[in-house]
Formats: C-alpha cells, sequence, structure tokens
C-alpha cells in the first residue's frame, strides 16, 4: 500500500522466503492483504505512484545491450554493498558493548560520514541545508536519479555526483542497518539501484551519443535488478518497477536484466535466513517428510511372498518355543484363529527372556501366551505404519486385509526402505 505496489508486494511475500522456490499457499492470502490495504490507502491518500516519472519510456530493441551492460554493473555495485553491509554487521557483533547502544554507534559514524559531505555538496549545488537523499530512506535521491532537478548539473558532473550519492548511500545504509538500527533494507535498495541506474543512464548517454537513452529509464530497471538480485525476488521486482513506474513499457528491459542479475547474484544475499527450495526450510521440512510417508500404503511395500512363522490358537507351547527358536529373521508370530484371522501376537524376545522361568511351564498352548496383536491394515499409509511401530515400540507389525486375515510382516527396514527410495527419487526429479 505505501508503496502503491499491491500486486508486487503480493509477490514478494510469495517469492521472498526462498531463493529457488515460492511459498504458493501464500498467494492468495498476499492477493487479499494487499487488495484490502491498497484500497484502505488509496481511500484516504489518493492514487498516485511513488516516484514522478516520465508519461512513456519507449521500447528500443537496440538498447537491449546496454541494459545487459547495466545488469552486469548492478550486480557488482549489489556485490559491494552486500559486503560493505556484511562487514559492518561483523564488527559491531566484535565490539563488547550493550546491544543498545551500537545503534546509537553507527549513527554517530553515520553523522560524522554524513554531515561534512552535506555542507560541502550544499553550496556547491546551491542547495544549502539540504539532505540530498543520504539520511532517511532517500526516495529524494532516487527521484534525481529518475527525473533529474533543476539544480542537478548536466554531463560528466551530474554522473560524478550520482556516484558520490551512490556510494555514500551504501555505507550509509550499511552503518545504520548493520549496527541494529530502526531501518529497513527495502527501501535503501531500491535508492541504491536507481542511483546505479541512473548514473550509467547518463554516463551511457554522454558515451553513445544516443538521445534516444533515457536515464529516467535505466534507473527504474536499477532499482528493480539492484532488489531483485540480492533479495532473489525477480518476478516480484519486475512487477513492482512496472507499478512504479506506472506502465508496463520496462516490461522486456526489466525481464532481461533480471534474470542476468538473477544468475550473477546467485550466490550472494540480502537475508541470510533465506533459504534455497521449501524442501531446506524449517517450517516445511516435517511436512514434506510425513508427506512422503503419506503417499506410499503398505500394501505397496509389503513383501506378500516371504515365509513366516504363524500359529493356531490351540498350538501346545512347548512346539511354538521350538519353533520361535529355530526362526532367524522374524521377531512377531501371528496367532490365527480357525478361520485364518489374527487374533494376537507372541513377542519373540520376551519369550526368550523368559523361556527358562517357571511361569513358562504352566501354559499350556499358544492363546496363552499370545498378547494383543501388533497389525496395520493394508490399506494404511506408512506414515500410520510408523507411528503404530513407535507407540507399540516393536519391530514388527502383521499386515491385514480388510477381513482380518494377515497377508505379510512389515517390519522397520521395509518402511525404512521405502522412505528412501521415494525421498531419491524426489531428488532425482528435482535435478
Amino acid at each position: 500500500a505505501v508503496f502503491r505496489t499491491p500486486l508486487g508486494a503480493a509477490l514478494l511475500a510469495v517469492e521472498v522466503l526462498h531463493r529457488d522456490d515460492f511459498e504458493a499457499d501464500a498467494l492468495v492470502p498476499s492477493i487479499l492483504a494487499s487488495v484490502v490495504s491498497y484500497s484502505v490507502f488509496i481511500y484516504f491518500f489518493g492514487e498516485s505512484t511513488l516516484f514522478a516519472h516520465a508519461p512513456r519510456y519507449p521500447f528500443i530493441p537496440a538498447h537491449l545491450p546496454i541494459y545487459a551492460a547495466l545488469a552486469l554493473v548492478v550486480s557488482l555495485v549489489a556485490t559491494v554493498f552486500l559486503r560493505t553491509l556484511h562487514t559492518v554487521e561483523h564488527t559491531m557483533h566484535q565490539i563488547r558493548l550493550p546491544i543498545w547502544a551500537k545503534p546509537a554507534l553507527g549513527g554517530l559514524a553515520l553523522g560524522v560520514l554524513v554531515t561534512p559531505l552535506l555542507m560541502l555538496l550544499g553550496p556547491r549545488f546551491d542547495r544549502p541545508g539540504q539532505g540530498f537523499g543520504l539520511l532517511g530512506a532517500g526516495y529524494g535521491a532516487a527521484q534525481v536519479a529518475i527525473t533529474g532537478a533543476s539544480w542537478m548539473p548536466s554531463g560528466w558532473t551530474g554522473v560524478q555526483l550520482l556516484l558520490v550519492l551512490l556510494a555514500t548511500k551504501i555505507v550509509a545504509t550499511s552503518l545504520t542497518v548493520g549496527s541494529g538500527g530502526s531501518a529497513g533494507d527495502f527501501g535503501p535498495s531500491l535508492v541504491l539501484g536507481a542511483l546505479t541506474g541512473g548514473a550509467f543512464g547518463r554516463a551511457a548517454e554522454l558515451l553513445l551519443g544516443d538521445p534516444r537513452i533515457d536515464p529516467g529509464a535505466f534507473a527504474l530497471v536499477g532499482m528493480g535488478t539492484f532488489y531483485g538480485g540480492i533479495a532473489h525476488v525477480p518476478i516480484a521486482s519486475l512487477v513492482m518497477v512496472c507499478e512504479l513506474a506506472g506502465s508496463y513499457d520496462l516490461l522486456v528491459p526489466l525481464m532481461l536484466c533480471e534474470g542476468i542479475a538473477f544468475v550473477a547474484l546467485r550466490h550472494s544475499t540480502l537475508y541470510r535466513a533465506q533459504v534455497a527450495t521449501k524442501r531446506e526450510s524449517p517450517a516445511h521440512r516435517d511436512e514434506l517428510i510425513v508427506d512422503v510417508l503419506r503417499s506410499i500404503r503398505v500394501a505397496d511395500i509389503v513383501i506378500r511372498s516371504r515365509p513366516f512363522v504363524s500359529f493356531e490358537a490351540r498350538t501346545p507351547a512347548p512346539v511354538v518355543v521350538e519353533r520361535i527358536a529355530a526362526c532367524e529373521w522374524q521377531d512377531t508370530f501371528p496367532v490365527l484363529s480357525e478361520d485364518g484371522k489374527v487374533i494376537g501376537t507372541i513377542d519373540a524376545e520376551i519369550l526368550r527372556a523368559t523361556a527358562m522361568s517357571p511361569e513358562l511351564s504352566g501354559l499350556a498352548i499358544a492363546h496363552d501366551m499370545m498378547a494383543s496383536p501388533a497389525s496395520v491394515s493394508e490399506t494404511a499409509d506408512l506414515h500410520r505404519a510408523l507411528q503404530v511401530l513407535l507407540e507399540l515400540r516393536v519391530r514388527e507389525l502383521l499386515v491385514t486385509d480388510g477381513d482380518g486375515k494377515i497377508v505379510g510382516i512389515l517390519d522397520e527396514s521395509d518402511v525404512t526402505r521405502a522412505y528412501h527410495d521415494a525421498t531419491a527419487q524426489l531428488e532425482g526429479t528435482a535435478q
């Protein structure tokens, strides 16, 4: 609402969380939130764009190579900004001061840097007492880069002025944000991009002698490219700049520059908490694991042909003990009724531990030795099967059909193998 970019802001919320992915579930809520906030803002303050700009920016295909060069320059400046910001953050982290004192120290350093410069630039350009956008958000500096100003010198002097403002703004923003000051990074990033694009556009116009080159267009494209590159939000920043400009005249140059900057700045980021994909996000990690298990049915992985030992309810206890002792792989032994349905299980570990117990001699048949069946339906998913394994603290589950008859035995290695195969297949598809 504040930036008058409702669609771009909604896309930003979806795109900014991941470097190479989208938070698709947030798209509709973000759009609805943007509609409401933008409508309320416009109702009270009226409809306008954040920056004044030229009525139209005609698309000239011959200028695309110049825009490509702009993308490389913006990527270089963005890299310098990020390194400066991270250096300040690291330095402030090393300084042993109370947390409230560090922003004050950053503000002091900012004042020492900017005040002499303003005292020098003000009289020279007949702008005494003006901040040139170096203090605060800096939108005034961005506006000068886009449309120029009556006091702004032409020629190379104007280019030099924008470069001085750019260098100072990089340090000023780094000192403010890096020291923990109450400031954002979105607005200053737009300003830095506009100053870079404006200086580049004016320099290109002077070097090439092409009157069709509009520095304002390059300032707007630089604005979107700078933030889109360091925040890894190319689509959102593209749309936002078009909304800031009030038209889609710069769509193609923005697409070109955003693509180049996205590749050039792939290993650099403004937000250190930004992860590559949803799979690496702590908010989605458990969800993705559960989804893999829930996508696999027990019936799909149980080995029906694997032989197993079972007992009828009336099987004598000595026979049960003898057959369990002879079985090497099986730990859970089903006890079946006369019609073949599972009515209980005998745990081999418990039986082996009590094999010499006097109480065992009093047990006559398998029915006396069994416990409640540790089973799962073949229609259940692996997430449910894993829950039962953990709840009962067993290594094997009996798999039953709709009639309660056993179709096989599922052990923990079957679940692990199925999960490994499924995730390996997903990783192979992603690659």
